[in-house]
Formats: C-alpha cells, structure tokens, sequence
C-alpha cells in the first residue's frame, strides 16, 4: 500500500507541474485516470484479504475453505 500511496503522490505531483503543456496535461489527465482505476482495484482487494482474514480469525473459515479463502502465514499484500 505504501508503493501505492507513492504513485498516487507521484501523478498528483505530475498534475500540478505548471510547465505542462496543454496537450501534456491532457495526457496526464488520462494516466491520472487509469491510475486511479488501478488504484481502486488495489485497494478493493486489500479490503477483501483484510476482510478474510478478520473472518479467519474469527473463526467464519474453516481449515476445509477452498485455498483462495485461505491466509498463508507470511503473505504480504502489496
């Protein structure tokens, strides 16, 4: 999530440079838009394996979940 939050810094950074041209802003203006897309789905799927693994801890997934439900110790996200 912090590489994430980094990029996210990044393309705002881009946005504002007052030297951009009209025609780079508008290109800018794009990639900002499939960055933010992207970026959705990023944190969407965070929200789903922290959902998981509260509903694990819980004790709301059994050893016999199919394997995409699973929380392997050791597993990073992002």
């Amino acid at each position: 999530m912090t590489d994430l939050n980094n990029h996210l810094f990044l393309q705002l950074e881009k946005l504002l440079d007052p030297d951009l041209s009209d025609d780079e802003l508008k290109k800018e203006i794009a990639r900002a838009g499939a960055v933010s897309s992207i970026a959705a789905n990023i944190i969407q799927n965070a929200n789903t394996a922290i959902k998981a693994m509260s509903m694990f801890e819980n004790r709301q997934i059994e050893a016999d979940s199919p394997d995409f439900l699973r929380i392997s110790k050791g597993q990073q996200n992002g």
